[in-house]
């Protein structure tokens, strides 16, 4: 059961680049579960699939010391949920509808999640050094952490700018 998590239902199994598409079978539930329960379902979600990656890739990688292998993209589900949170509580929070999720937030959310999963800066490349279970997690977690932020900055910008 944990391979199952762990590769998310075989969206790692996807090539080219299975984590760029386990982060866009990421972003396409996410934009689900924002329209389905608007923030607060996301938020769950998130806690719970953060929760279950790091138990499926402790099981999954038990036995092999060292590696991240590419088809393990639970961590991407979980780093591109976390950058969509940032959007959709700001969406929650001033009261728009679940249905709504503009388009240059969650194309920011993916893109800054993509650039800062690849690039490894900081934060993300020091968890990406632990080579273990929990740093295949964690620089995700980074990545999407610091995605967000990005992107509620870039809304910021753009509304001081553009309204």
């Amino acid at each position: 059961m944990s391979r199952v998590f762990a590769i998310f239902f075989g969206a790692g199994l996807l090539r080219p680049a299975p984590g760029t598409w386990g982060s866009l079978v990421a972003l396409g539930l996410g934009l689900l579960l924002h329209r389905l329960g608007h923030f607060p379902l996301l938020a769950v979600a998130t806690v719970v699939i953060t929760a279950i990656g790091f138990w499926a890739c402790q099981q999954e990688l038990k036995d092999r010391p060292g590696e991240d292998p590419s088809e393990i993209v639970i961590d991407e589900v979980a780093g591109q949920w976390l950058a969509l949170l940032f959007p959709s509580f700001a969406f929650w929070w001033v009261g728009m509808a679940a249905e709504s999720f503009p388009y240059p937030a969650w194309v920011s959310a993916f893109l800054l999640f993509r650039l800062f999963d690849i690039w490894k800066p900081w934060l993300v490349g020091r968890a990406d050094a632990r080579h273990d279970a929990a740093g295949v997690m964690l620089d995700d977690l980074w990545a999407g952490l610091f995605a967000g932020i990005g992107t509620f900055a870039l809304g910021a910008l753009a509304h001081l700018v553009f309204l």
